[in-house]
């Protein structure tokens, strides 16, 4: 690896290293690292909890836990300058264990990290957020037989490269890095590649397991949800078109949970959530910026007396800090799936998305023109 220098216009040479002779060991620092960024292995993946330990009779634990965008459960084996003869073993154990783990479990054991590690935080909200706000009810984890593997190590041994190989060509998902690390002066460098499978034949492999896994998959059910989505879209649709309220004019039955409607202010949609427990209204601040989601929600929030008392309620305010996203909603519970009480959930919905658009509107244009002012946002909004 090669440091380069573009004022010179010449490159230097990194030295490669070792963990070991940089006093670096496994579990305080690699994976460390991987938690921290577990971006870092090419994907979006949630580390749901480190160390675990809970499987029944055994005192064995795995080093970091993960979730997948596709719900699968991710097993990450770290190790230092070499793997061992028997991390493929000890990992294929693992993956065994996990499979029986529910979808109440899991959510368990992250909400078990998030207090330990993270200082807290609601589990059931963090995955809905993973999982781009879908309706957590309709959250499925670890289905079937689709635990992953990932080993991430300085150096594999050839019974362990020839061993993942095997296994991959019997369609079990086992990627393996090399992490190495480098040194020039004072400054430390990290690189991690992916080494199997190679990335090309990954992407052909996972398109084969992910094309079974759908064909395998009970596509009755999600079927039966779309249908009942749009059926209840439709409802909706034909009651408020025929409202006061104008939002929802132009626009189509659709088979999502949520149905969005233009406020005039770019990646600030009003959206109807349609849930199996109850419907949501809101106001998603939305846009690729995050600064200026957060500009626009605290603009609005300095109005939140005066929003509220033109709404008629209480309304929940998420700015979510961590998160690109903030939120303004209000939510009821309802028996979603039963078509018996639409009409009244549609009713709900109907009024209260029209009274979030009385309340907001003016608010968001004001906060909307204040922003196209400035070329970068002020360090705090005004009232």
């Amino acid at each position: 690896m090669y440091l380069i220098n573009k004022q010179a216009n010449a490159i230097s040479q990194l030295t490669q290293r070792s963990f070991s002779e940089l006093g670096f060991r496994e579990r305080e620092h690699l994976q460390e690292w991987i938690a921290k960024e577990p971006s870092t292995l090419g994907e979006d993946l949630l580390i749901i909890q480190k160390e675990f330990d809970g499987f029944d009779d055994t005192r064995e634990r795995l080093d970091l836990l993960a979730l997948d965008k596709n719900g699968n459960l991710v097993v990450i084996e770290n190790k230092l300058d070499d793997t061992g003869r028997d991390v493929i073993w000890q990992a294929l154990k693992y993956a065994s264990y996990c499979s029986n783990l529910s979808k109440t479990q899991i959510v368990n054991i992250y909400q078990t990290y998030l207090d330990r590690y993270q200082r807290g935080g609601n589990a059931r909200d963090n995955l809905s957020e993973f999982f781009e706000q879908q309706d957590f009810e309709e959250l499925v984890f670890n289905p079937g037989n689709q635990q992953r593997i990932i080993f991430i190590a300085a150096n594999f041994r050839k019974e362990v490269t020839s061993t993942a190989l095997w296994l991959l060509s019997h369609k079990i998902r086992i990627q393996c890095f090399k992490a190495t690390p480098y040194s020039m002066g004072d400054q430390l460098f990290l690189s991690i590649d992916q080494i199997i499978p190679v990335k090309e034949a990954e992407d052909y492999m996972v398109g084969i397991a992910e094309k079974e896994q759908e064909e395998k998959s009970t596509q009755v059910e999600l079927q039966n949800r779309h249908h009942i989505r749009l059926a209840f879209w439709e409802q909706f649709l034909n009651t408020i078109k025929a409202s006061d309220c104008n939002l929802y004019n132009n626009v189509n039955p659709v088979k999502d949970h949520w149905l969005s409607s233009g406020s005039g202010c770019s990646g600030v949609p009003y959206q109807c959530i349609f849930m199996k427990n109850g419907a949501r209204v809101q106001l998603s601040i939305s846009r690729s910026n995050q600064e200026e989601n957060k500009y626009i929600f605290d603009r609005l929030f300095n109005k939140k007396d005066d929003i509220e008392k033109t709404f008629g309620e209480e309304l929940r305010w998420s700015r979510m800090d961590d998160k690109k996203a903030s939120y303004i909603t209000l939510e009821r519970e309802f028996d979603g799936y039963n078509k018996a009480v639409w009409p009244e959930m549609i009713e709900w919905m109907v009024y209260h998305i029209h009274q979030l658009e009385k309340a907001i509107s003016q608010p968001l244009k004001e906060s909307n023109q204040t922003l196209k002012t400035f070329s970068s946002l002020p360090s705090s909004p005004e009232a």
